[in-house]
């Protein structure tokens, strides 16, 4: 079973797997130029004192992004007792 969230509400030092990027289509281009394709995994890597943006590795580069533009991207991750 998976749990399905945003990736601005991806908790510091967690993990997901891209399951869909919904954002308009100038938006969702540069998403998926950056790597955010169906399949790969994002580790949010911290956030600014502000809490935005936030940093997050992709494919093995680090890239900064706000809010508003990562809650375009659907992750999901397994939903296991450690989650409850």
């Amino acid at each position: 079973m998976f749990e399905q969230l945003t990736m601005d509400r991806l908790p510091e030092g967690q993990s997901g797997r891209v399951a869909s990027v919904d954002a308009d289509p100038h938006m969702r281009r540069r998403l998926l130029d950056l790597g955010l394709v169906p399949g790969a995994w994002v580790t949010c890597q911290g956030r600014s004192p502000a809490g935005d943006p936030a940093a997050y590795l992709i494919w093995g580069a680090v890239v900064a992004l706000r809010a508003k533009d990562a809650a375009g991207v659907v992750l999901e991750r397994p939903a296991g007792p450690e989650e409850a």
